[in-house]
């Protein structure tokens, strides 16, 4: 395989749609005979619903239908991960008068226009019983916290325990300096531009689901099972999401709902979520409470982590936020290591996946208390990282595929000038400004599933390369076509890339970073296999040049089948015999280095602020960060996502956070202009650097993901160098201007 696209830069091959409005979105589709629903959701926590009046909306211009608990349809229960697809709601709606959060679905207004359905669901009446007080605080949840079965497949509280240490509270007791501190996080939420939007067309008994989703294959699966429907009767089609961060990766209840007054009704009907919708319908980043104690000598050598993390849940859908166990489990080699988690259920809606779910969170308390040692020590951050940097996975004792942390850590220092930062906090002015610097470490898991991918080559001299995975916004359009163009050694204006449709060959869910990794390997194999195939068919053809010839005496090169003197493109080759295209499907999927390696990706990132003496704003001014994610695909992209995450950070540390309501269960701004999110000018000049290096264990392009790494130890470094400017320490996000008062 050649190399002359893979690593370079590379526009979106779907940049000209995206710009000029031709890319179909799932709320742009519009079948013919189409109807509008409009949700109504519960203005009650925890209640059941005595009696809906439903006689105004019914009566009103355009209206088609009304559905609620007493005039529905069946809804079967979704399915499970291990099942192959992901529900983020335990029950679905409509089959029961139980409400169990404030914003659930209660019913479905059906007309003619969205005005009209949205203008009649405000006129339907909804009597309500109450069912107790709704648990909405930590201090009525943490009673009944719940300890997960396992964690990563791991134990919800795993030890790693030194020779003679009874516990690891004996290992922090016998260490010379300890630091000790609990850190904060609101409940947080994705917010995409793209609102979820669904569009459900029966042709009898088929359905066509044109929806907003990061997982066509996975949504198919559960859309099947929640009809009670077989799997290839329903086709899912998704060629663009417009973000999703994470809350498009589970099946959330609009979309069965939809489908199912679509099939009730006979119409296609379309429902795309309000934005205060958006908030309690498809999921958030749950709130979390964690308390690390770390231990170490006097000269910064670790000897204990201690990292407890407490979560919020939902009654109607359980989801673990992995804070300890994706961070202080491994990062750092220390003899004595334990993490723990519980879970505290309330009634709210259900928590889902958000940009590095638990790596996010994870970092923020373990980098912070790093950073905590590192001053209580009086050492340099970066010396007290690399002093503990772990060259094998703790306990495992298996070798990381590929790490060059260290170098990470030197790069960036030398990049962002960290030799010229002064230690001492509160040290550096700038006018009305106090200037600090923080560091952080960034991490993220390698993730790689079973994928397919078919390679067609056509008589036009184009080829296709399909398979059924997405396009978040994060490049994948291209990086699918780069690999079919190397792969066939063509020029990338003859790769036409096709996804996002669940006809397509499977491929897994666009999260966990895992798109790249897991689906072109498969595209490597298809193109092989499109190219034996091609040789084959050369041979058997007598009125060709290469007729006669044994397939070993031909070859495949640059798009041209080759053999002695004779050379001829494989378009003009199948345009000679008739033929319109030859193709070819193939998988590829993980094998055993899984059980003789651990696979990470790793970086660091570098944050200069200041903070103002008299208002306390926070304003940052720059953010170096280097990144070790293997080989860069398409180094535009790449780069992009990288400052995609920071940006997501920047959100996370200084102005992200949902205000639930305590007597209501209501997240009260549910908003874009009270949940503040990062715009333009929060953000600063960030340099972005990648180490480039090929992690081959992992996969044939050497390529690990790079969607979620950039978020990660982002918050850290803001917090640290907060910190460092005011030498106040503060340990709940987001950080603002009260907090520093």
């Amino acid at each position: 395989m050649s190399a002359q696209l893979i690593g370079t830069a590379q526009d979106r091959v779907d940049g000209k749609l995206k710009v000029t409005g031709g890319a179909r979105y799932a709320g742009d589709w519009h079948p013919q005979d189409l109807a509008f629903g409009y949700l109504i959701t519960s203005r009650k926590a925890k209640a059941k619903i005595r009696k809906v009046d439903t006689a105004g909306a019914e009566q009103a211009t355009g209206v088609l239908a009304v559905f609620t608990p007493f005039r529905s349809f069946k809804l079967y229960a979704g399915l499970e991960r291990g099942e192959g697809a992901i529900t983020g709601e335990n029950t679905p709606p409509l089959q029961d008068e139980n409400v169990r959060y404030y914003g659930q679905i209660i019913g479905l207004v059906v007309a003619e226009s969205f005005e009209q359905a949205r203008d009649a669901a405000m006129q339907v009446e909804i009597d309500y019983e109450a069912d107790g007080t709704p648990i909405t605080t930590w201090e009525k949840g943490v009673t009944g916290a719940v300890v997960p079965e396992q964690i990563d497949r791991e134990k919800a509280t795993t030890a790693i325990l030194g020779e003679g240490i009874s516990s690891i509270d004996d290992a922090l007791k016998q260490s010379d300096i300890t630091v000790e501190a609990s850190y904060e996080e609101p409940i947080q939420h994705h917010n995409p531009m793209e609102p979820h939007a669904t569009t459900a067309v029966w042709e009898g008994d088929r359905l066509t689901l044109y929806d907003a989703t990061q997982g066509v294959i996975g949504q198919q699966k559960n859309l099947a099972a929640m009809l009670g429907v077989d799997e290839s009767k329903v086709r899912i089609v998704c060629p663009f999401v417009g973000g999703g961060f994470g809350c498009k990766g589970a099946t959330w209840m609009h979309s069965p709902v939809t489908a199912g007054a679509a099939r009730a009704l006979g119409r296609p009907i379309k429902t795309i979520l309000s934005r205060e919708q958006m908030f309690t319908l498809v999921g958030h980043r749950p709130s979390l409470v964690q308390k690390i104690s770390l231990g170490a000598a006097k000269d910064g050598t670790l000897n204990a982590v201690k990292h407890e993390v407490q979560s919020t849940s939902s009654f109607s859908g359980t989801f673990i936020e992995a804070a300890a166990h994706r961070t202080s489990r491994f990062l750092y080699k220390a003899p004595n290591i334990l993490v723990s988690h519980k879970l505290v259920p309330f009634d709210i809606s259900p928590p889902t996946f958000m940009r590095a779910p638990g790596e996010a969170p994870g970092m923020f308390a373990l980098e912070c208390a790093m950073d905590e040692l590192a001053v209580k020590l009086g050492m340099d951050p970066i010396e007290l990282r690399l002093k503990n940097d772990a060259t094998v996975y703790p306990g495992r004792n298996v070798p990381w595929s590929e790490k060059s942390l260290a170098e990470c850590y030197r790069i960036g220092a030398d990049k962002f000038g960290w030799s010229k930062r002064n230690a001492t906090p509160g040290s550096v002015h700038d006018g009305d400004w106090s200037i600090g610097t923080g560091m952080a470490t960034a991490l993220y898991p390698a993730h790689r599933n079973k994928a397919s991918a078919k390679i067609r080559l056509q008589a036009d001299g184009t080829a296709q390369v399909s398979s059924a995975t997405q396009d978040l916004g994060t490049g994948t359009w291209t990086v699918l076509a780069m690999v079919a163009a190397d792969a066939l050694g063509v020029p990338l204006d003859r790769v036409k890339p096709d996804l996002g449709d669940s006809t397509l060959p499977p491929a897994p869910v666009s999260g966990g970073s895992q798109s790249v990794a897991s689906v072109t390997p498969a595209i490597l194999k298809a193109a092989e296999a499109a190219k034996k195939k091609l040789i084959q068919l050369a041979a058997k053809q007598k009125k060709t040049p290469f007729g006669g010839k044994k397939p070993e005496e031909i070859s495949y090169e640059n798009g041209e089948l080759v053999s002695g003197s004779d050379r001829q493109d494989f378009g003009a080759f199948l345009t000679s015999i008739g033929r319109g295209a030859i193709d070819a499907t193939d998988s590829a999927e993980p094998g055993e280095e899984e059980r003789k390696y651990a696979f990470h990706s790793f970086g660091a990132q570098f944050c200069e602020l200041g903070v103002n003496r008299w208002t306390n704003e926070i304003r940052i001014r720059r953010i170096t960060t280097v990144m070790d994610i293997g080989k860069v695909v398409n180094a535009k992209t790449a780069r992009s996502q990288i400052i995609g995450g920071v940006v997501f950070g920047i959100g996370m540390a200084l102005l992200e956070g949902t205000k639930l309501e305590e007597k209501s269960g209501r997240f009260a701004n549910a908003n874009f202009a009270d949940y503040l999110v990062a715009t333009n000018a929060d953000v600063p000049v960030i340099d972005v650097h990648f180490l480039d290096k090929p992690d081959t264990i992992f996969n044939p392009i050497g390529a690990r993901g790079i969607g979620e790494i950039g978020i990660t130890g982002t918050p850290a470094a803001i917090a640290n160098a907060t910190f460092n400017a005011t030498g106040k320490r503060i340990r709940n996000f987001p950080i603002t201007a009260d907090r520093l008062l």
